[in-house]
């Protein structure tokens, strides 16, 4: 299980890493710019690493690459992607921290309190309400007081983060016998 858990753990910093310098970037088609940014896409996978863990090795060991990935993905975030001299890029880094690292146990929680349920209740639910504390801690913190529309780029990216929870099913359905397997 220790390469699973390494594998895991960097994956998660890496998805740490990716949606923090992704949400930099407001998506500048149909209009979208000021309600959706592309670190939504890439964020909710964060979700499935955490739920998958916790459904294969339990809460303890999805606790850890938590705390793992919150690690690797803060400290690549400060070392690659934060502009110290640019307070934005400061606070995107506090926020990413907090907001990761509350609506992440918040979702190993609340998926281990629904792991006796159907097989999709618990990565959902833990995944839907991981992503809205998650969501509105992030952009709270990082842009409040900015002039950055935060309250609707986090309901955009709410909603698409909504949207890719539901399509996270799909391989958290297909990896899990693959990870109970490994």
């Amino acid at each position: 299980m220790s390469r699973v858990f390494i594998a895991l753990s960097f994956l998660m910093g890496l998805v740490v890493l990716s949606s923090n310098y992704l949400v930099q970037f407001p998506v500048k088609y149909y209009g979208l710019q000021d309600i959706l940014t592309y670190g939504a896409f890439t964020y909710p996978i964060a979700f499935l690493i955490t739920d998958l863990a916790n459904r294969s090795y339990g809460k303890q060991i999805a606790r850890k690459i938590v705390y793992f990935g919150f690690v690797v993905g803060i400290s690549f975030t400060l070392f690659f992607s934060t502009n110290f001299s640019d307070l934005i890029s400061v606070r995107i880094a506090i926020g990413s921290g907090t907001a990761f690292i509350i609506a992440q146990l918040l979702d190993v929680q609340v998926f281990d309190q629904l792991r006796q349920k159907k097989w999709y209740v618990a990565p959902l639910t833990s995944s839907l309400i991981g992503s809205t504390v998650d969501t509105f801690l992030f952009f709270s913190i990082s842009f409040y007081g900015t002039g950055i529309p935060w309250v609707t780029l986090s309901l955009g990216d709410l909603v698409v983060k909504m949207f890719v929870a539901l399509i996270m099913l799909i391989p958290f359905r297909l990896l899990l016998g693959t990870l109970k397997a490994a």
